[in-house]
């Protein structure tokens, strides 16, 4: 027997396993900063992927905006900002630079916390050129064409009216677009909220395309693509980083071809085939990704791409702040099953998207076609069982459970790390 540890809020649950127990795990622990990140970035932009430098991409140009990750991204801005801003001196000591946030849908980002993301320094000397951007506010906002699938594409005003945009960013596995980086600053980072859910719509997220690791097909990535060139993305700056969250490689340059070379890149480190089984036991990280049910869904998504035909689903996230989210929550409670709140979201048309529609809809995608035993905070029963899952106060009686509903001698697959992998062939 073999002791297999999950990543729960601040600590571990532990499971006795036996020893030719698959264990799914990414590599990511291999990837360690052997350096200053600034340096790993230096010399990523004086090397360019597919274009330019930016000192040339500036030189004539009046201004510049750089479009900057906001609070939710542990993007080492401190890394990246500083080397970009002094590259674009470098061609232009006159540019005129501006910050604009990506919060995308999120809740706008605070000055303690943009302080935090770039430094005192940093803050001080741009915090007059600072941009926070609004989805929601259609007067800071302007349409500059259509997207592939339909819907306006419309993005901040300020990323329009400059003669130079370009982004800094990081590159993970993400459950619905495949990866983040890259095209993801403008759309949803930028975009009005019109544009961010007639990307987010029903049919896109059923799309098979529309799983982590995968771009070529993906139709959320392809329209991402377009709103970025319609947008003038002149040039990226992403980078790749360890558990640590230090910086260990950097990817600069053509934001389509510079993007896929970093994803590719961190593929190699968290991609894993799949190990079908009857259970399987996934997690969402730990703190502070597992904090709420919203988030949960992600590691869901890793156990979903290995379970089998019927199999059932050990979902471990502490939900300490609960649903995440009351749109996400009652999609799926006020359904009378899982599979009319499935049916509902698959039946929205592509203008009718509502907020957190994408987040129902995986989560009951997933749990209309395997039992979900949830290991949540005893105060969280209610919710979980609201969305239509079985609540267990702890992995040991979650899996015994699964063992009683699968039988004796099903067979197991465990993913520590939810997150961490992309599971596929």
């Amino acid at each position: 027997m073999k002791t297999v540890k999950f990543f729960y809020a601040r600590t571990t649950l532990d499971l006795e396993v036996p020893d030719a127990t698959p264990v799914l795990t990414s590599r990511i622990g291999e990837l360690k900063s052997s350096g200053d990140g600034r340096d790993i970035v230096r010399r990523a932009l004086e090397h360019p992927i597919d274009s330019p430098r930016l000192s040339e991409l500036a030189q004539g140009k009046p201004d510049c905006v750089i479009i900057i990750s906001d609070h939710t991204r542990p993007v080492p801005s401190r890394d990246i900002l500083p080397a970009m801003i002094e590259e674009l001196r470098r061609g232009n000591p006159s540019i005129d630079i501006k910050l604009l946030v990506a919060t995308g849908f999120h809740r706008p980002t605070s000055v303690s916390e943009l302080k935090e993301k770039l430094g005192d320094a940093l803050y001080d000397e741009f915090k007059d050129k600072i941009i926070i951007h609004d989805a929601h506010n259609p007067a800071t906002n302007m349409k500059i064409g259509v997207l592939p699938s339909g819907p306006d594409c419309i993005i901040d005003k300020a990323a329009v009216h400059t003669s130079l945009l370009v982004a800094e960013g990081f590159i993970e596995p993400h459950f619905f677009a495949g990866f983040s980086g890259g095209r993801k600053s403008v759309l949803p980072g930028v975009a009005d909220a019109v544009t961010v859910m007639g990307n987010h719509c029903s049919k896109f997220i059923d799309d098979p395309h529309a799983r982590s690791g995968i771009l070529d097909g993906n139709p959320l990535h392809r329209d991402m693509v377009a709103a970025a060139e319609m947008a003038h993305l002149a040039f990226i700056c992403n980078v790749v980083i360890d558990e640590n969250k230090k910086t260990v490689a950097a990817f600069a340059g053509n934001f389509l071809t510079a993007h896929r070379a970093g994803c590719d890149f961190i593929a190699d480190y968290v991609c894993v085939k799949p190990a079908w089984a009857d259970i399987v036991i996934s997690t969402n990280g730990g703190y502070p990704l597992d904090q709420n049910a919203y988030q949960a869904v992600k590691g869901m998504t890793a156990a979903e791409a290995t379970v089998k035909e019927g199999g059932v689903i050990i979902m471990l996230a502490s939900c300490s702040d609960g649903s995440g989210g009351e749109a996400f929550y009652h999609t799926i409670a006020d359904a009378p099953t899982i599979e009319d709140a499935y049916q509902k979201c698959l039946a929205t048309p592509q203008e009718k998207t509502v907020p957190d529609q994408w987040e129902s809809q995986i989560l009951a995608r997933i749990v209309r076609k395997h039992r979900v035993i949830f290991v949540a905070e005893p105060e969280q029963k209610t919710l979980i069982e609201g969305l239509k899952m079985t609540y267990a106060p702890d992995l040991t009686t979650a899996y015994k459970l699964a063992r009683e509903i699968k039988g004796e001698d099903a067979s197991l697959t465990c993913i520590p790390n939810g997150i961490s992998v992309v599971v596929r062939e």
